[in-house]
């Protein structure tokens, strides 16, 4: 069934590029048995509606960010305001409002301790209307990203295999040098921007700035990222879950929840529960189906925190539609 804004090429398009963000127009074109014309239309269609959009993203562990995921208590009323100001930082990734609105979670990526300790330990603390904030590190991802398809599987196995990008070398810390933070910046706002565009931004040449993409790419400091607002594949409720289990288990339990379609997220952290997820689903009663019959059968899950989102207020570095705010990052 269609869903709102995306028929089923629409879809297979989206888990393409989810597969593979910087593939070019012939490719996915040859991959979809379709015309480089109608990719070029369709993925400007979309793209243009604010309906998909692809982002290149550092890997904070790649590149030595220091990354919290911080839950953030307030006084009623004062959520949004306070969502709106961590929005507006450079260094938030994702920012939402938790159900009942007094209660706002984000991802912190700062360059430096000091950056990130300023804001644990100075700003957040002395803003009044924050009552607590509690801060967890992810030690461990077991989702991968780009490439987690949310909806029912649209390409074929054979499909998949043929936009996969090469392996990634998991070798030291990559650091990041002034250039390449130009071209992330470009990156961020749009992943498929095309290296003239890139080579302007960094002063570089074209041929200089496609080497190092790739060795950024290959070195697993940069992802590709594909937005897309959960309604359009038919997600009404989104919720944060936080889980305890045994450390014995953590692995187990970890790649087991990374296997279930509706988990887009799943990773280690450290703090009171040690496994936190994000979970999409089509409405309430999937939400307690997932609960009951995916949760439910992984026994040594011995307590579980769900949080519904009431909304979001910036998406994967950049405010989310109908949140744009027209103060400039700070």
């Amino acid at each position: 069934m269609d869903t709102p804004g995306f028929d089923l090429f629409d879809r297979r398009l989206a888990q393409a590029l989810m597969i593979d963000g910087r593939a070019a127009f012939s490719r996915l074109a040859t991959v979809l048995e379709t015309t480089d014309q109608t990719v070029i239309r369709r993925y400007r269609r979309l793209h243009g509606a604010g309906l998909l959009r692809v982002l290149g993203l550092p890997v904070g562990s790649r590149v030595g960010l220091f990354e919290s995921r911080l839950r953030i208590r307030c006084v009623p009323g004062a959520a949004l305001a306070i969502a709106e100001a961590l929005a507006r930082r450079p260094d938030t990734g994702w920012v939402k409002i938790y159900s009942g609105g007094t209660e706002v979670g984000c991802l912190v990526s700062s360059r430096t301790r000091e950056d990130h300790e300023t804001l644990l330990l100075q700003k957040l603390p002395r803003t009044q209307q924050v009552t607590g904030v509690s801060a967890h590190n992810m030690l461990h991802r077991y989702t991968s990203s780009p490439g987690h398809w949310l909806g029912p599987a649209e390409l074929s196995d054979e499909q998949i295999r043929a936009l996969q990008p090469p392996a990634v070398s998991h070798e030291d810390t990559v650091r990041l040098d002034d250039w390449d933070h130009a071209m992330l910046s470009v990156l961020a706002r749009d992943g498929r921007a095309g290296y003239p565009e890139l080579a302007k931004a960094t002063g570089r040449s074209e041929s200089t700035v496609r080497r190092r993409l790739e060795y950024l790419r290959g070195h697993g400091a940069l992802s590709f990222d594909v937005e897309i607002l959960p309604v359009h594949l038919g997600y009404q409720m989104e919720a944060a879950l936080a889980l305890t289990v045994p450390p014995s288990d953590l692995a187990e339990v970890g790649r087991a929840l990374a296997d279930h379609p509706q988990v887009p997220f799943v990773a280690a952290t450290t703090g009171t529960t040690n496994l936190a997820a994000t979970v999409l689903c089509r409405d309430q009663h999937a939400l307690y189906t997932y609960m009951t019959e995916g949760i439910g059968t992984l026994t040594s899950v011995h307590q579980l925190e769900v949080v519904p989102v009431l909304r979001h207020v910036k998406r994967a570095g950049l405010l989310s539609d109908g949140n744009r705010l027209s103060d400039p990052p700070r």
